[in-house]
């Protein structure tokens, strides 16, 4: 189901992937239990960083912001976190599935993208973009990868890349019963990271769905 490549291998030694599949699992639009996850998270990531810079000296925070220097860009999710622990916003309330999604990588700081699996063309593929590679974005614009980029792709094209995120054709829906979460992980943070990582969103996805199983949890090392 799911491969990474040599030249993944050998652009990014130490880099990590994570690939979660489960089954069985619903999108309502809210639910009260992941509500309450929300706000314990906010007040959890409050009470640990005082001080903006313990969170940019964080190890995983520092491992994703040299990775998007090399692009010149900055890591989103970092920002994110600002904005919930000092300038005191609230996580946004969006689709169950993606919240947990959400609460899962804000609490372990590791990037991470949902798919729809019925959506998936397999086999998928962890790769390095060349830089000619095109795909259509969340917000509906076609975008033209960055080269040295990690992407992911299925037997139709891209589903995801670091720098600009997750593709509109495979993306989480309403309907959505299967779901793949993928995480892509910078080079200094480490497997170990990445299995908690994995059951942070296998136990938040229950919260939503209990019966729900996991088909696949595997990390991937270059």
């Amino acid at each position: 189901m799911f491969t990474v490549s040599d030249e993944w291998k050998r652009t990014y030694p130490g880099a990590c992937a994570g690939v979660l599949a489960m089954s069985g699992v619903t999108n309502p639009k809210s639910n009260p239990a992941l509500e309450q996850k929300k706000r314990e998270l906010e007040q959890e990531l409050r009470r640990l960083f005082k001080d903006p810079a313990d969170l940019k000296s964080n190890q995983a925070i520092q491992a994703y912001r040299d990775y998007y220097k090399r692009f010149k860009k900055s890591y989103h999710v970092h920002h994110q976190l600002e904005s919930v622990i000092f300038k005191g916003k609230s996580l946004p309330s969006v689709a169950s599935l993606v919240e947990a999604m959400f609460i899962a990588e804000l609490r372990n700081m590791l990037l991470t993208a949902g798919h729809d699996r019925d959506a998936l063309r397999p086999p998928l593929r962890l790769d390095v973009a060349t830089g000619n590679e095109t795909y259509v974005r969340l917000n509906g614009e076609e975008q033209l990868l960055k080269a040295g980029d990690m992407m992911i792709r299925d037997s139709e094209g891209v589903i995801s890349s670091v720098i600009y995120g997750p593709d509109k054709r495979t993306r989480i829906s309403p309907e959505t019963t299967r779901v793949l979460f993928t995480t892509y992980v910078a080079p200094g943070i480490g497997e170990q990271s990445v299995h908690e990582h994995l059951k942070t969103l296998e136990t938040t996805v229950k919260m939503i769905a209990p019966e729900a199983k996991v088909d696949l949890a595997q990390v991937y090392a270059a």
